[in-house]
C-alpha cells in the first residue's frame, strides 16, 4: 500500500522528496455495542487494515487531499488562514479537516499547508471505522508534522470531538480509541465512563476472527443512530428519577429490572434495556476470555446480536440472515452484528476447520436469501497508528 500511495501522491502532486508515510487501523467491535455512549465498556481490537497517507509539506496555508478510495471526487483543498467550516463540497474531506479544526480549537495551530493523499483498504460503509481510522491518522500526522504534544489517547479525543462538533455525528470514543490504542494480538477492554482499559490478549486457541460484509453500507450521520442516542438517554433519565446512576452503564440488570417502570415510554425501556444488559455482557466476555472460555464467549456474543436485533434495533435484516445463519453453522463460536449498525458487518470467532466451511455456507445462503455475494475477510489483529 506505501508503494500506490506513493505512486498516487506523485501522479496528483508531482514528485517530492520531502513525503512521509503513515498508517492508522480500523477497528472490530467483539462485544459492547452502544455501550460507549452509555457509560459502559466496550471490546474492541485494531486490525491490520486501515487508512494509509502520504503527506508533504506546503510553503502556503493551504490543504489539498486526495483519495485513492474516491478519485473521481477530485482534489479537495481548504485554506487555514481562514476558518475552517463543514461543507458538503468537502465530502469525505470533512474527516480530516475536522480533525484540522479541533487541533486549532485547542491552540495547535498549523503553521503551513500539507499536500495529502489517502488510501484504505477498509470497506467504505461497512462499520469497521473507516472514518475513526481517518480522524486518528490526521491527528498523528499533525503531531508528527508540527510537533504537537498531544498523546495517542488526545487523538482518540480529538477525533471523537471533531466527528461530534464538525461532522454531526454523536458517536461515542470506542472507535477512535481502538485505533489510537490497538495493540497487536489484544483487544481493549475499555469503561468508556472513565476510560480507564486495559490490554486483553486475544488467545482463540485454533480459531479465527471473520468478518463479513453484509454490503448494505451505513451513513450513520443520516441513520437513526443519533436517534438512540436521545432514546438511551430518556431512558436514564427516566431512571435518575428513582435510583441514583450517573449512567446506564452504572447499572447492574437486577437494578434495571426492579427500577425500569419508571421509563413510561416502551421504546426508550427497551434502548435502555439493551445499553444495561450489553455492558454486563462485555465484562462477563472479558472474564469468560480470561479463563480460556470460548464457549460462554461465544454466547455472548449470540445474545448481543439478539438484543441489538430485538431491543436496541439497529440491526437489519440483511445482517440477521448473515448472524443467524452462522449460528447453525458447526465450528462456529459465535456471530453477531458489529459497529453502528443498520448495515455493515457481521464479526464471528470461527474454529479454524469450520472457516473454508463458513465461507461456502454463508456465502450460499446469502445469495439465495438476499441476492448478494457477501465479503468475507479473515482479520488479524493489529497495532495502533504509526509511521511507515
Amino acid at each position: 500500500m506505501k508503494a500506490k500511495i506513493l505512486e498516487g501522491f506523485s501522479k496528483v502532486f508531482g514528485d517530492r522528496d520531502d513525503i512521509k508515510c503513515y498508517f492508522a487501523p480500523g477497528r472490530v467491535n467483539l462485544i459492547g455495542e452502544h455501550t460507549d455512549y452509555n457509560g459502559g465498556h466496550v471490546f474492541p481490537c485494531a486490525l491490520t487494515i486501515g487508512t494509509y497517507a502520504a503527506v508533504a509539506p506546503r510553503t502556503d496555508m493551504k490543504v489539498r487531499l486526495y483519495s485513492l478510495n474516491f478519485e473521481g471526487t477530485g482534489i479537495k483543498e481548504a485554506d487555514l488562514s481562514k476558518p475552517l467550516n463543514p461543507c458538503a463540497d468537502y465530502d469525505w474531506a470533512n474527516y480530516p479537516l475536522g480533525v484540522m479544526w479541533a487541533f486549532d480549537g485547542r491552540g495547535m495551530k498549523m503553521s503551513h499547508g500539507l499536500d495529502i493523499v489517502i488510501a484504505g483498504d477498509i470497506p467504505a460503509g461497512s462499520g469497521l471505522s473507516s472514518s475513526a481510522s481517518f480522524e486518528v491518522l490526521t491527528g498523528y500526522i499533525l503531531r508528527d508534522r508540527f510537533g504537537f504534544e498531544v498523546t495517542n489517547q488526545d487523538l482518540a479525543l480529538i477525533g471523537q470531538y471533531s466527528e461530534n462538533n464538525f461532522n454531526g455525528m454523536n458517536c461515542g470514543i470506542m472507535d477512535q480509541f481502538a485505533s489510537a490504542m490497538g495493540k497487536a494480538d489484544n483487544a481493549i477492554f475499555l469503561d468508556t465512563a472513565t476510560l480507564n482499559f486495559e490490554y486483553a490478549p486475544i488467545k482463540l486457541n485454533g480459531a479465527k476472527i471473520v468478518v463479513t460484509n453484509s454490503l448494505v453500507k451505513h451513513s450513520l450521520v443520516t441513520s437513526a443512530y443519533n436517534d438512540r442516542r436521545n432514546e438511551s438517554n430518556a431512558a436514564l433519565k427516566a431512571l435518575q428519577a428513582v435510583i441514583k446512576c450517573e449512567t446506564l452503564g452504572d447499572l447492574s440488570e437486577e437494578q434495571f429490572e426492579a427500577n425500569k417502570d419508571a421509563i413510561t415510554d416502551e421504546v426508550a425501556k427497551k434502548r435502555g434495556k439493551h445499553a444495561v444488559y450489553e455492558n454486563q455482557r462485555t465484562i462477563k466476555a472479558v472474564e469468560a476470555l480470561k479463563n480460556n472460555d470460548l464457549e460462554t464467549f461465544g454466547k455472548l456474543m449470540n445474545a448481543s446480536h439478539i438484543s441489538l436485533r430485538d431491543d436496541y434495533e439497529t440491526s437489519c435484516p440483511e445482517c440477521d440472515v448473515l448472524a443467524e445463519t452462522a449460528w447453525s453453522i458447526p465450528g462456529v463460536i459465535g456471530s453477531r452484528i458489529t459497529g453502528g449498525g443498520f448495515g455493515g458487518c457481521t464479526v464471528s470467532i470461527v474454529k479454524d476447520e469450520a472457516v473454508e466451511n463458513f465461507k461456502e455456507v454463508i456465502t450460499k445462503t446469502y445469495e439465495e436469501k438476499v441476492g448478494k455475494t457477501p465479503e468475507i475477510y479473515v482479520v488479524e489483529i493489529g497495532d495502533g497508528p504509526r509511521t511507515i
